[in-house]
Parts: C-alpha cells; structure tokens; sequence
C-alpha cells in the first residue's frame, strides 16, 4: 500500500551523495542500489540489495538506497506537471515497460489487454514507441475515451476466446506483433497471448493471481513472453523529460483527487469503477 510517490526533499542521511535539500524527485517501488550486476543490465527490480517501497501514503517517506533509486528533475515541476510525475513513480513506467517487454516498434500493431491505469499507459507508451495500429481491449466507456485519446485506433469489448477471435479478425487472422498484459487473471494472459502472431511477443504486467500456462501449447505458438515487476527506474529519466517537452501526459489516468486523509474513499471509488486512479494529497498541498 502506497508505493507511488515524489515529492521534495526534507532530509538526506549522511551515505547519501548524489541529492541534496529542496530537489523535486521521483521513485520506484523497489529501492535498488543501481549499481549491481542486474541493475546495470536494467533490472532494477531485481536488484541484489532491493527492497520494497511503501509506505507512501502520508506525508513523508524515508526511501532505502536513495543514490541509486531516487531520480531528481532538473526543473521543479509546476503544479500542472506533478500528476504525471506521479504516475511515472509506477503506472506509466510500468506501462511502458509493458510496451518495451513486447518489443513495440515503429509500424507495429499492439493489443493491449486490460483498460487500468497501466493497460492505459501502455497505450500511450505504445503510440511513443511508434506502433500504427494500438487495439485496446475495454468495456468502459470512460476508459475507452482516455485510450482513444492515448492513441487507440480500435475498441475491443468482447473478453477471453471471443475476445481473440475479434482480434484476429481486426488483423486478418495474423494475430498481433506486440500484446501487453495489464490484468494478471488466467483470461487475460491466455487471452494474450492466444492474440499474439506466431514471432511476436507478449509483455506482461498484470500481478499474476492463479496463472498456469501450459508448456506444450506454449511450445507451438512461437510467443516472446517477458514481463514481471517493471523496472521504472531504468526509464525515469527519459519519461521525466518526455513530460517536460509536453509529449506525454500520464497524468490524465488520475480522474479523482482527494485530500490524504479521504484515501479510503480513494480506493473505493477505484473498486467501484467510479473512478480510474485516484491521487491524494497531503494536507496543505
């Protein structure tokens, strides 16, 4: 709980060299040292010495490793760009890790499964990375609307195997290049990657609950599969500069705001689908 943050910073613990007092900055929800082997190979989330963030709901937060898993911005944000700053600390780097992980190239067309903040962002990381066609698969319409926006070519509201069968109707029985998983449920990751092309790849970031995938079926569908915890420190500094320039604005997915201390009508907007993501601010703020 409350792993999304950025903010100011109040203190620095004497280890601490490459920050300094008043600097805006972004984090992830793992701290990592970045420097360790897989670090350097741009998997923070699996960093030897990482450690899970939380915590973030209140109005300050002690980050582990600050070196290595705080990113500062050259510029304080203005109040217009701190709901994106916010969504690059986890829904929009994990997003584009989605779009990343299955391997969205200029020309591609990309399903993506799940219409959450993350299945939104990935959207948007999708048409960054240059993708012609983007398929999201949504029944909301509020959803479907924001996607559009991100850059959406087509709707698809049919789920599971039906769901598939539209998809490869949408790209004349092919399939897609590019699937991003967004859910984590049995459905979507079969959905997935049953709409993946024969050479394509599926990234997935959905949490898995109950997933099993079958060896033998896997093994004759020629999919790329790569995804897991998204390393968003690897990214922040170039989606940091991608909001600066004003060629992405991820904070749109934040449609509720609410004071820190309504964070429980915060999350039950979000299980009821009144609202896609809810920001909270401390009091004062």
């Amino acid at each position: 709980m409350g792993h999304e943050y950025c903010g100011y910073v109040e203190e620095v613990g004497r280890g601490v060299t490459s920050l300094k007092r008043g600097q805006f900055v972004i984090g992830s929800f793992f701290a990592s040292d970045n420097t360790c082997p897989h670090c350097q190979h741009g998997y923070q989330t699996s960093c030897e010495h990482k450690t899970p963030v939380g915590g973030a709901q209140a109005p300050r937060l002690r980050v582990p490793l600050a070196d290595g898993t705080l990113v500062a911005t050259r510029d304080v944000p203005n109040a217009d760009h701190i709901p994106s700053m916010l969504a690059l600390s986890d829904v929009m780097g994990t997003g584009w890790f989605a779009a990343d992980a299955a391997n969205v190239k200029p020309g591609a067309t990309v399903v993506v499964v799940g219409d959450g903040a993350v299945g939104l962002l990935g959207v948007l990381s999708a048409k960054q990375m240059g993708a012609e066609r983007i398929i999201a698969m949504s029944r909301h319409d509020a959803r479907q609307k924001l996607a559009r926006e991100f850059g959406a070519t087509d709707i698809v509201t049919e789920r599971g195997d039906e769901g598939v069968e539209r998809i490869k109707q949408l790209t004349n029985g092919v399939g897609a290049d590019s699937v991003l998983e967004c859910v984590g449920t049995q459905e979507s990751m079969m959905q997935a990657i049953k709409s993946t092309r024969p050479g394509g790849s599926v990234g997935y970031v959905g949490v898995p609950h109950g997933v099993a995938l079958d060896g033998a079926d896997l093994f004759f569908r020629h999919v790329r599969l790569l995804g897991g915890p998204a390393p968003v420190r690897r990214y922040l500094p170039q989606l940091i500069d991608l909001v600066f320039a004003g060629k992405i604005n991820p904070g749109k997915v934040f449609d509720l705001v609410l004071p820190l201390d309504q964070v429980a009508e915060g999350y039950r907007a979000m299980d009821e689908r009144r609202a896609i993501k809810t920001l909270l601010r401390p009091s004062g703020n």
